[in-house]
């Protein structure tokens, strides 16, 4: 199966599956996001919206942006989300917002950080403190990154939740930065809370993948230095996010969420060749360390992803072969220095 327009696309994310739509009926009252208007709110307000209606359950889903782009306001309510405009940092617009029960915390910033680090820090570590007062009475879902973790040896399976953090940079000081102002208040007021340290979601439009696939394509060097990464297809990132609602507690229970493998990208750049027809062209020797998480907790707990990496090549490839729409939002994956 290939998935051949946008509309297919957007279709084939918002599948909710029997295990959120049970998971959601336990969870009481609406859910708010916080920050829908980045790579993945969309898509998961849609998903969200979609299980609430299949389970005839008594939901709202709610979107909070700044919404520079009026297009998207208009899309997610026709999806059925009710939408509010506000900048989170500006303390009269955040008071104002209605409460309630459930908050996935998505706000944030990360590409841009070299030279604006007081907007990073703002937004990672001081915006954190005064959402979790304005939703004491609430539970949390908060994104997080792979990036408080130190790099470690490719073969050693990736950092687990026991991992010391240790991040490089920062962008990566600022999330962790966000995770410990989130377990302050957590610990303070009992806010039910779930970290949730997300490696490398995938879409066709943007992501690991796509930006291996676009340089085999189109004949550009692949740098190895960097030669391992964990993939998680966006779906099943989103699904995860939602049914963490139903497993959140005080502390916060934190947990990383990728796909099962660490991937060879110079075996994942050779499969795109095999499809596209294309040898590719790699540079550099991989390092014996790399950015990488275990999600062992999160499978054990959710079970293991529905969409296989070998699909993402294949449904990636074919997207790329029929220069399907992409986003320039560039993931810089290949980044050692923590620098963004």
């Amino acid at each position: 199966m290939s998935i051949h327009s946008i509309e297919e696309l957007e279709n084939k994310l918002a599948e909710p599956s029997d295990e959120l739509i049970a998971d959601l009926s336990k969870v009481d009252g609406d859910i708010m996001l916080l920050g829908v208007g980045g790579k993945m709110g969309p898509s998961m307000a849609r998903l969200a919206v979609n299980a609430i209606r299949k389970g005839g359950l008594n939901k709202k889903v709610i979107g909070v942006s700044r919404f520079s782009s009026g297009d998207l306001k208009r899309q997610l309510e026709d999806m059925g989300v009710r939408t509010i405009s506000a900048d989170l940092l500006n303390e009269e617009e955040l008071k104002a917002l209605p409460d309630v029960k459930n908050v996935i915390f998505m706000a944030g910033n990360k590409f841009g950080t070299t030279g604006n680090e007081h907007f990073t820090w703002a937004m990672n570590a001081y915006l954190p403190g005064r959402v979790a007062e304005k939703f004491k009475h609430s539970r949390f879902v908060v994104f997080s990154t792979g990036n408080v973790y130190p790099f470690t040896p490719v073969g050693g399976g990736g950092a687990t939740e026991e991992t010391a953090p240790n991040p490089n940079g920062e962008y990566g000081q600022s999330c962790l930065g966000r995770e410990r102002v989130f377990e302050h208040f957590s610990r303070t007021y009992g806010i039910p809370m779930f970290i949730y340290r997300l490696n490398y979601a995938i879409d066709l439009r943007y992501g690991v993948l796509l930006e291996l696939a676009k340089s085999v394509k189109e004949g550009r060097s692949i740098d190895l230095t960097m030669g391992h990464a964990n993939v998680i297809w966006q779906g099943d990132a989103n699904e995860i996010a939602l049914r963490a609602l139903n497993v959140c507690s005080s502390p916060p229970v934190t947990m990383n969420v990728t796909g099962p493998e660490t991937l060879s990208l110079r075996w994942v750049g050779e499969e795109f060749g095999r499809r596209l027809g294309v040898k590719p062209v790699f540079a550099g020797q991989e390092a014996p360390t790399a950015l990488l998480s275990n999600a062992s907790k999160a499978m054990q707990t959710f079970g293991y992803p529905k969409v296989s990496v070998l699909q993402m090549i294949d449904w990636i490839a074919d997207w790329v072969r029929q220069d399907g729409a992409t986003w320039n939002k560039p993931t810089h994956f290949q980044e050692r220095e923590g620098k963004y």
